[in-house]
């Protein structure tokens, strides 16, 4: 592997600044070139796509980089707290049963979508894959299901459980990365134009609306111009929440490891899992406190700045040209989620969700919440939580799901 140019965290943060500086500056102009290119092209979407270039041109390294883990880790629960500080769960409780539907769909559509696409190439050319030993390839392709489904975790567990070698298991990462954030693209424009696709859904998006609505006119109601004391406080509230998590996951997932070794299914020995748990948790019982009105002085605007912070080093862990390497695999992949977006969207279709619940419902399977907050904060900041419960759900589930695909993978290769 060529080492990236730029090895040196502090030069690699700087490019990513001025990749998202440069995305908002552009975003926001009047000039008619970029209001036409921003009416086709989400701004979300360039934060994490032009840092993937800079990535596959080897600029800069998401695998040399330790950006991604101190983003997922300090920068992640402090923005989901913030986030979640001023929102307004009896509101959220009236979005109703459609989003955990299309959850479950989603779920369902990793499920059985794996075993389907290797019957698919396998009929179609079964050299794209038989170069591999298919018995490594449906057994590494079971760690990708545990991501999909639940987490890194989870994908850890499916290496374990079937044993995957590690070097298929480095290609199914690749797998895994790309054909996620490919997806996550799809859904980062289509927030972009959701109004259009709600219409072709005939859906009813009015309590979303009426939930936005809500917030805005609370933000409204209390917004003032923050002064250095102000963001301080919103500060301190933030790091000071991930500072408790980090603490409570530090305590809590050993003791499980050590003492419910058997609860590692449900990724309930993850750090990981604890830290959003706790200081999602935390800023729920907060937004019944007068801790709600840091909204008014931008608690949710630092918190969608460290949001897109994270896009970018997502958006550099992935590498566009890593697809040539393994392309049976890939298309594999490919295949495997175009059936988890197409049980989606006719499922959408037949109950008429908004096009909101389809994107958070598949990307709180295939991106966690890492992700799920991304893409629900691409509709509205305040609907970030909305996407952090339900990938929490994913962790629970991820394990088991993915199991059962792998042993169905198992059975459709043997065909």
């Amino acid at each position: 592997m060529i080492d990236p140019v730029f090895t040196n965290d502090a030069i690699v943060f700087g490019i990513l600044m001025i990749i998202l500086g440069f995305v908002f500056i552009t975003s926001t102009s009047k000039k008619p070139l970029w209001v036409k290119f921003y009416k086709y092209v989400p701004a979300l979407l360039l934060c994490y796509f032009i840092p993937s270039i800079f990535n596959s041109l080897g600029i800069i390294s998401g695998n040399s980089s330790n950006l991604y883990f101190v983003a997922s880790r300090y920068l992640l629960p402090t923005s989901l707290a913030l986030l979640t500080i001023s929102i307004d769960l009896k509101e959220i409780r009236k979005l109703g049963s459609k989003a955990l539907i299309l959850f479950f769909t989603g779920t369902l559509g990793i499920i059985i979508g794996g075993p389907i696409a290797i019957l698919i190439v396998l009929s179609i050319n079964p050299a794209l894959i038989a170069g591999s030993d298919i018995d490594s390839v449906w057994r590494g392709l079971s760690t990708v299901a545990g991501s999909w489904i639940g987490g890194g975790a989870n994908q850890a567990a499916m290496k374990e459980v079937f044993q995957v070698d590690n070097e298929i298991f480095s290609a199914m990462v690749a797998v895994d990365v790309i054909v996620a954030n490919i997806w996550m693209a799809f859904l980062l424009y289509g927030a972009g134009i959701n109004d259009k696709i709600d219409n072709w859904l005939q859906a009813d998006s009015s309590s979303i609306n009426v939930l936005k609505n809500k917030i805005e006119a609370y933000q409204a109601q209390i917004m003032k111009i923050p002064n250095t004391a102000d963001t301080m406080r919103v500060l301190s509230i933030g790091f000071g929440i991930t500072a408790v998590a980090h603490f409570g996951a530090d305590l809590i997932a050993p003791w499980i490891f050590q003492n419910a070794p058997l609860l590692a299914k449900f990724s309930l020995t993850s750090k990981f899992f604890w830290l959003i748990v706790i200081s999602t948790t935390l800023a729920v019982f907060l937004s019944f406190t007068k801790a709600r009105e840091l909204e008014g002085v931008g608690a949710s605007r630092i918190g969608s700045v460290f949001i897109y912070i994270l896009v970018a080093t997502i958006g550099m862990k992935m590498n566009i040209l890593a697809i040539f390497d393994n392309p049976g695999l890939f298309i594999v992949g490919l295949i495997w989620m175009m059936i988890h977006a197409g049980m989606l969207i006719s499922v959408a279709k037949f109950i008429k969700a908004p096009f909101f619940f389809m994107a958070v419902g598949s990307q709180a399977n295939v991106g966690g919440a890492a992700s799920a907050p991304i893409v629900a904060s691409a509709f509205h900041p305040s609907l970030a939580p909305v996407g952090v419960l339900l990938a929490v759900l994913g962790y629970a589930m991820g394990t088991y799901g993915a199991w059962l695909c792998g042993v169905l993978m198992q059975i459709s290769s043997s065909y």
